[in-house]
């Protein structure tokens, strides 16, 4: 019987589960969407959320507890943002880069991207397709507030 037993095992020793945790969030940080199986997504999504929540205020004491849950590690692409003032010939345009590591992208861009938010901030979509080799079930595991880099919204909710 599986009474008062809580989480999944993955078939995978302790350690290995929550090192893959923490790979998993920090590559939905960095990537804002991945494909996972659906019971990896579940069992890290509140981990991901609590994540996320440390994220929307900056003080040092957050930053300390977002870094012993989810790890630091360099981004894969550095968050670059460009402003363009003035026109005609005086037009300049300045990049300047936002965030170099997972953390400063997830208190920089992600935290007050989801400041008027009160949770729910990743979701879970379920894909019709499975995977080749095992049969797993596939879903994307996305924040709710993401953005492709075109600018433009992953998933498109209509509010009724």
């Amino acid at each position: 019987m599986r009474h008062r037993k809580r989480g999944r095992k993955l078939g995978v020793s302790p350690s290995h589960r929550k090192a893959m945790g923490r790979n998993m969030i920090q590559a939905l940080i960095d990537q804002e969407r991945i494909v996972t199986t659906v019971e990896k997504a579940k069992q890290f999504q509140p981990l991901a959320e609590k994540i996320i929540h440390l994220g929307k205020s900056d003080s040092l004491h957050n930053v300390r507890r977002a870094v012993k849950l989810g790890g630091n590690r360099k981004l894969e692409n550095e968050v670059v943002a460009t402003e363009t003032s003035g026109e005609g010939k005086e037009k300049v345009t300045k990049t300047r880069s936002i965030a170099r590591t997972t953390v400063q992208k997830l208190f920089r861009d992600v935290g007050p991207r989801n400041k008027d938010r009160n949770g729910g901030y990743t979701r879970i979509i379920r894909m019709a397709r499975t995977r080749t080799g095992d049969n797993a079930s596939q879903c994307i595991f996305e924040l709710v507030e993401s953005r492709a880099p075109d600018g433009e919204p992953y998933t498109k909710v209509e509010k009724k």
